[in-house]
């Protein structure tokens, strides 16, 4: 069994510890107090028992408190007095290099909790080592002096999460819609060099690839980019070739007919969109921002969203490309050909691919081959999305999330035009609806007043978050706020305006809905007797938002929170202050938001249905998934899943495996498998438990990871069910 130390290492359980421990605690009280040896060794097994129930490692702050609890069980008081008089006075000592230890340790590379903080940063490269380090002392920065006392007590408690504080001394916000049109055709400006309009299809990928690198570099969330904007470059490229192909043709004195130009001229066509596409393909692969990851990107793929049918067939052979190479994959060191993380590809279902024998057909196809095999793309519904997105003039829109999940929204602008692109969300604080339900004991009217105080504790938090932004100056992120990406500010202008009316949008998160319902009914939500009360949760947040909207004028939306390493510290603060509940706090891991519990038998159908209720009370954001097997030998049934998201829900995506083995050469599933207490990936067929030679990639939480996760988040994979 392994422990979690204080700065994040991860070091061999030894008993010894706790019984020199208690044993100093005791030779300091008077004789007729102190505990037997015997005494002593029965609380240590009684603590190495409760540490591996807890089916995960536990850290030292845990250990501590099991230790108290047993010697006060034990009726030695004044024992538990001096054990806890020395932990406060070694806290103390402690706090004055906290932040210290937690740097060395991240650049020594034996941090547990860093190396696994995010799936698609490694910890060990110097970029990622820098952007971690930072992080730490903005951190520090903000628990210390710019937050109240209060919200960073109710962070550290797990009852709520402030969400990337490691970035919150910045004045930096979450994420975005890239307005790329209005970079492209009007030009912009990075790194001080003028950009203007790209006169070619492959220039304007090439330029695309620069602004997604540098509005990663200038946020923390997740960007969206929309393949339409990039359209209107291959009818420019399609007009070059033309003059090109005529200037030939005239100078070697050839009679080529009409036809024949025209054939010349798509095929030079098709080859260009090839070279446009591989571009932002390897770029936003190979690309290393300043936070030490690939940037965060999502490539938005809607044929309705094209300007005429010659710019919609346009679109579609890009979009065609697109899934065609990210089928194929990219190649690892080895030459082989495996799934990357990013781009995330988001295909629109509409009434002209969603049925054999619409135009369109044979890209939904394409797509269902690329989700069977890469994961992606995900796919948003345009009927639902025109059904329940609707703006103040009664008008429904389809769009793109930022990122994975968060979306915006609807919003007419002064001139009564609904905006999208150019607008981001100020940030996320995320709600712990499973404390809140064990903090009221099972008391439905004690319930509803802890969770008033919890929201108001949220909404404090939230306009924190909203004012550190106000003031920002536009020189703060010059591609952002000055040349495009999100507005067009002048110099030395405060972006404060866009912050207000629901131009941006702001984020109430919240978690752990399903073991909520069960805590407070003793059933899963998806049981009909539930439900309604699960719905009244959901309906309560939306209450909320709109309270806050109404006194600020600022767009508060709720938001099905990813959870990607808070699963499992939310996990472990719930186990810390409520001990083991089964069916509840029994895992390493809460649930995603409003989602089906993933050990919990349902088909893939009925899991949609039942989804797509709460997806229209997350109108921030919100994903569901069905875990599926291979289905590359299936595909007829991928399309009958896409068909059924069409008429049913508004965004899901299918999650199925994709990984390799360096040194065997297994393209099958890495299991998860236990050792020592801990979950380990393994190759099936050979045994290899080296991370480095292995490629994994799993859907996290609505985007792929390929750098691994906590043992929390592990455990949520493992127990993944089938849906179909």
């Amino acid at each position: 069994m392994k422990i979690i130390k204080r700065n994040g290492a991860e070091n061999a359980f030894d008993i010894t510890k706790i019984i020199v421990a208690i044993s100093k605690a005791n030779e300091t009280v008077p004789e007729q107090e102190r505990m037997t040896p015997m005494q002593i060794q029965r609380i240590a097994d009684s603590v190495v028992l409760s540490c591996e129930q807890l089916g995960r490692s536990p850290s030292v702050e845990e250990i501590q408190d099991m230790v108290e609890k047993q010697i006060m069980a034990h009726g030695a008081f004044e024992v538990a007095k001096a054990y806890i008089t020395y932990r406060y006075t070694r806290t103390l000592v402690r706090q004055s290099n906290t932040t210290d230890d937690k740097i060395l340790s991240l650049i020594e590379c034996n941090n547990e909790e860093a190396k696994q903080e995010n799936s698609n940063k490694n910890p060990v490269v110097n970029s990622t080592q820098r952007d971690y380090m930072a992080g730490e002392v903005s951190r520090d920065i903000t628990n210390r002096i710019l937050l109240p006392k209060d919200i960073v007590d109710a962070h550290n408690d797990g009852l709520i999460h402030f969400h990337d504080s490691d970035y919150f001394a910045q004045h930096m916000h979450n994420c975005d819609l890239v307005n790329l049109e209005d970079m492209l055709q009007n030009g912009t400006v990075i790194t001080g060099t003028l950009i203007e309009r790209p006169h070619s299809f492959s220039t304007a990928c090439n330029i695309a690839t620069q602004i997604i690198a540098q509005v990663a570099s200038n946020q923390y969330g997740g960007q969206s980019i929309s393949l339409t904007h990039l359209a209107p470059f291959v009818q420019v490229s399609r007009e070059k070739f033309r003059r090109t192909v005529l200037e030939e043709n005239e100078a070697i004195g050839s009679h080529l007919s009409d036809e024949a130009i025209d054939k010349l001229v798509e095929l030079r066509v098709r080859d260009e969109i090839s070279k446009g596409v591989q571009t932002i393909q390897y770029q936003v692969v190979t690309l290393l921002t300043t936070n030490g990851q690939a940037p965060f990107v999502t490539v938005f793929m809607y044929l309705n969203e094209a300007k005429d049918q010659r710019e919609k067939d346009d679109l579609a052979m890009i979009i065609e490309e697109v899934l065609k190479q990210r089928y194929q994959g990219v190649k690892n060191e080895k030459g082989v050909w495996i799934t990357p993380a990013f781009p995330k590809l988001i295909y629109v279902l509409e009434e002209d691919n969603i049925t054999e024998g619409s135009p369109y057909w044979y890209l939904t196809e394409l797509a269902a081959k690329c989700t069977a095999k890469r994961m992606v793309p995900d796919y948003i519904s345009e009927k639902k999305m025109l059904e329940l997105k609707i703006d103040k003039n009664g008008e429904g829109h389809c769009y793109t999330c930022m990122g994975c999940r968060s979306f915006l929204t609807p919003y007419v602008d002064e001139n009564g035009k609904p905006k999208y692109y150019g607008r981001f969300n100020q940030g996320v604080v995320t709600l712990n609806l499973v404390d809140i339900a064990l903090s009221s004991g099972g008391d439905f009217d004690k319930f509803w007043e802890i969770f008033d105080d919890r929201l108001e504790l949220c909404h404090r938090a939230l306009m924190c978050r909203h004012e550190r932004l106000k003031g920002t100056l536009s020189d703060a992120a010059p591609i952002l706020w000055q040349y495009g990406a999100c507005a067009r500010l002048k110099k030395g202008e405060t972006i404060d305006k866009l912050l207000y009316g629901g131009y941006s949008t702001i984020s109430l998160g919240y978690a752990g809905l399903y073991e909520c319902v069960k805590y407070m009914t003793g059933k899963s939500h998806t049981d009909p007797s539930a439900t309604p009360f699960a719905l009244s949760v959901m309906e309560y947040m939306n209450a909320a938002c709109r309270r806050w909207k109404e006194a600020h004028n600022i767009d508060f939306s709720l938001y099905g929170t990813p959870l990607e390493s808070t699963t499992y510290k939310f996990a472990k603060c719930l186990q810390r202050r409520f001990g083991i509940v089964p069916g509840v706090t029994d895992k390493g891991y809460i649930t995603n938001s409003y989602h089906v519990h993933v050990t919990e038998e349902i088909d893939a159908f009925e899991k949609l249905r039942f989804e797509a209720q709460f997806q229209h009370l997350s109108p921030g954001g919100a994903i569901s998934y069905v875990e599926v097997p291979d289905m590359q030998n299936n595909i007829e049934a991928v399309l009958e899943v896409m068909k059924f998201i069409y008429d049913n829900i508004i965004y899901a995506e299918l999650n199925t495996k994709s990984d390799y083995c360096q040194r065997c050469g297994w393209d099958g599933e890495i299991e998860i498998k236990e050792q020592d207490g801990k979950l380990v990936w393994t190759c099936p067929q050979c045994g290899n438990q080296d991370q480095d030679t292995m490629n994994v990639a799993r859907r996290t939480c609505g985007y792929i990871g390929t750098q691994y996760w906590n043992q929390g988040r592990t455990q949520e994979i493992k127990d993944r069910v089938l849906h179909l």
